[in-house]
């Protein structure tokens, strides 16, 4: 058993390596001439001179499954238990765009941290590691995964958690530098380029980034095949998947849970030794359950994820149409929830009063949305349209991430895009033009 799990893990990091440095050339072999001017094509090693490069060659994002974009109703079609009505239906168009497969696990995130402790300063070093004490209870031994849940290898395929909003954008644009450094050697160019230089030459990928809400709950929808030939739908989806339960209809696996979660008070798992039991009361290895239409898998349940998104509970009345994200508070300020700032210099103080007459919510600023359910939430909270908040500097033990990117040039719908496990069973889609 251990031989097999040390190669799946050898081949993953195989894949990671041949989807980002191609056997292709972004640049073409023979330099040529432009068909317009008659001018001389530059060489890789010339960087004084206009580069041709072959467009089918860009380079897929590794980990990353392709997101083909289109119309899309957004928001909740279950009851609101809540109360909170801050998602109401409305229909948008998302653009394509690039995912992670899975969530960002224990063992991509030890990566960065090691990174960091060996080429960052001690300061940013201690800020790279996640937070042991979101496990930490006053009524529980959950304690024992404070010490195992990051550190010990047993748990490097499970997602990262007790990770902050801020923690994860700042491994995203570490994620882009060192992908885009290593693209850049394997071209072989020098470090003198700018990055405006290296993406019109095609040797820059764009930036890995948090998805933000719209692009989470549309992927995670992926109502691919639920449409009649006139583009309306047969049906909308309360979970990631095909029918309104989240029990598997089908099979040999015919009531096995599909997705990681809590199955009512104090039920994490169900009844050991039947098909019903997932095995795990705590988040569960990522690629565990079937993927959605999309090739994404655990888009609901195991771990709730952050979007880039500033929360209101009124964002969809003000933002656009066309790929809709809300990047502050412009148009529903804070000072309209009962909070004002300290003073002019000092824009990440909360204002602390003890007149609580004035108070009247909790939204501020600094508070990020997160979406999908966890493992320690019930099966409501795994409907794409349900959305919550945390402030951006808090961590969780049942928050985690994944990664997006935008699709630029070519389109490769129904592939892998560099996803590991769609790569490993040898699922890959034919490369097409857009």
């Amino acid at each position: 058993m251990k031989n097999t799990l040390r190669f799946i893990r050898v081949a993953m990091l195989a894949l990671i390596a041949t989807s980002l440095l191609s056997s292709c050339s972004l640049f073409k072999k023979d330099a040529g001439f432009s068909k317009v001017t008659n001018l001389a094509y530059g060489f890789p090693e010339e960087d004084t001179l206009f580069r041709a490069y072959d467009v089918s060659a860009l380079p897929n994002p590794p980990g990353m499954v392709f997101v083909q974009g289109g119309r899309t109703v957004l928001g909740s079609f279950e009851e609101d238990l809540m109360g909170s009505r801050d998602n109401i239906e409305r229909t948008v168009t998302v653009n394509s765009f690039y995912m992670d497969e899975t969530e960002i696990t224990n063992e991509n995130w030890k990566e960065y941290v090691f990174y960091a402790k060996k080429d960052s300063t001690q300061q940013y070093y201690e800020t790279t590691i996640p937070d042991d004490e979101v496990w930490f209870s006053e009524f529980s031994f959950n304690d024992v995964y404070a010490e195992n849940y990051y550190s010990n290898p047993g748990y490097n395929s499970y997602p990262v958690v007790g990770v902050s909003w801020e923690q994860v954008t700042d491994y995203s644009t570490w994620r882009t530098e060192v992908v885009n450094d290593l693209l850049r050697q394997t071209e072989g160019l020098g470090d003198t380029l700018t990055r405006q230089e290296l993406i019109e030459r095609g040797v820059s990928l764009p930036e890995f980034r948090l998805p933000n809400e719209a692009e989470w709950e549309y992927a995670a929808k992926a109502t691919v095949g639920t449409q009649y030939l006139d583009e309306n739908e047969e049906y909308g989806r309360v979970y990631p998947w095909d029918g309104r339960g989240v029990r598997n209809p089908y099979g040999k696996r015919r009531g096995s849970m599909l997705a990681n979660f809590k199955r009512g008070r104090g039920d994490y798992a169900g009844i050991a030794g039947s098909v019903q039991n997932d095995g795990e009361v705590i988040p569960a290895k990522v690629g565990g359950f079937a993927p959605n239409d999309f090739g994404l898998y655990n888009m609901a349940g195991n771990v709730s994820e952050w979007v880039y998104d500033i929360y209101r509970p009124l964002s969809y009345q003000d933002v656009d149409d066309l790929n809709p994200v809300r990047k502050n508070g412009t148009a529903d300020g804070q000072d309209g929830y009962g909070y004002k700032w300290k003073d002019d210099n000092a824009k990440d103080e909360i204002q602390v009063t003890d007149n609580r007459e004035s108070f009247r919510s909790l939204v501020n600023d600094r508070l990020r949305v997160y979406k999908g359910g966890s493992w320690k939430d019930v099966a409501y909270w795994m409907s794409p349209g349900t959305r919550r908040f945390l402030t951006q500097d808090e961590a969780s033990n049942s928050i985690g991430f994944r990664c997006a990117m935008i699709s630029v040039g070519f389109e490769r719908f129904g592939s892998s895009g560099g996803g590991l496990f769609s790569g490993l069973l040898g699922g890959k889609g034919k490369k097409k033009k857009k």
